[in-house]
């Protein structure tokens, strides 16, 4: 019975959304267009209830995507808050009913500060649905509540609404993925979309390098001491003409070879994979998937020859990129 009632709701709601797409029409166009072109490019969403928090996330969803918005509770509104509405402002009032008293006594309000105000109501003949300059119909045909008396479809109708309006807000402006990234920079998106290797990379001290005639008892002191397990080698012009791991290391001794009077050029591996500093974090990561590595040297251009940096698996773990 659980599940056969669960799977009744979702069929109710379900239709509600599918008889919403069928209503979208001219109206809905004219509100995306008054937000656009609004003096002040703001967006204040209003309501009572489930449907204020249903405008709370309508109102983040706009903020996040390129339309400053905030929410404004309409009882503290008629206490004060209402100086929060600028001339100019777009306010989106919502009512299931559209006669919520707390909603309705703020529209006069509204109109006199000089806000255009669209209308989100699931009744055209209430008083909020003739108030608006632009009325969205939310109204649906039965609550997924066997009762009739929770909101059910009725708030998912009206999410819908709002995140219909906050894409094509989106599409109209050409939001792209790094707008996104910048208003959410302590995201997983936002890292992995602003994050730079030269943000993240060991340099200076710490990066772990080795001349290649050093001999592999300092080179050994140098791969341990920096904890990547990892040297570069260079040439005498500063050149990274090779690379020393742990892994390399632990090869030779298998191979009972006496490497502490070596140099290093006897046991690197000729050249190394390599990044720009001005790369994202995220393409580091991708290279080192592609080879099996754990570490990328750093340079400033593609030409450079010295490296400024290097880059382990564990610093973009840290950084929450992998």
């Amino acid at each position: 019975m659980i599940i056969e009632e669960a799977k009744r709701v979702i069929r109710v709601e379900a239709e509600a959304l599918l008889n919403l797409e069928a209503s979208i029409n001219g109206a809905f166009e004219q509100a995306v267009q008054m937000i656009l072109n609004s003096e002040t490019g703001r967006v204040v969403v209003t309501g009572m209830g489930k449907s204020g928090l249903i405008g709370q996330k309508i109102a983040s969803t706009m903020a996040s995507t390129g339309t400053p918005a905030f929410f404004l509770h309409p009882a503290e509104g008629i206490h004060g808050d209402l100086g929060m509405i600028m001339k100019g402002d777009v306010v989106i009032a919502i009512s299931n009913s559209g006669e919520t008293d707390e909603v309705v006594r703020i529209l006069p309000i509204i109109k006199r500060l000089g806000a255009s105000l669209i209308a989100m109501a699931g009744n055209p003949a209430s008083t909020l649905a003739k108030s608006g300059d632009v009325f969205l119909d939310i109204s649906v045909k039965e609550e997924a509540c066997p009762l009739g008396l929770a909101p059910t479809a009725s708030t998912t109708v009206t999410l819908a609404m709002g995140d219909a309006i906050a894409v094509a807000l989106l599409v109209s402006r050409g939001f792209k993925a790094e707008d996104f990234a910048m208003f959410h920079p302590g995201g997983a998106l936002g890292r992995r979309l602003l994050l730079r290797v030269q943000d993240i990379m060991h340099s200076g001290e710490a990066l772990p390098l080795v001349n290649e005639k050093t001999l592999m008892r300092e080179a050994l002191f140098t791969i341990t001491s920096k904890g990547l397990g990892i040297t570069g080698v260079t040439s005498d012009d500063g050149a990274l003409v090779g690379v020393i791991t742990d892994g390399d290391l632990r090869r030779a001794l298998g191979k009972g070879l006496d490497i502490i009077n070596l140099p290093a050029s006897e046991l690197m591996k000729k050249g190394a994979k390599r990044i720009r500093c001005d790369e994202l974090a995220a393409r580091a990561l991708q290279q080192m998937e592609q080879y099996s590595i754990t570490s990328l040297f750093v340079f400033d251009d593609d030409n450079a020859k010295a490296p400024v940096g290097i880059v382990h698996l564990h610093d973009l773990l840290k950084a929450g990129i992998a």
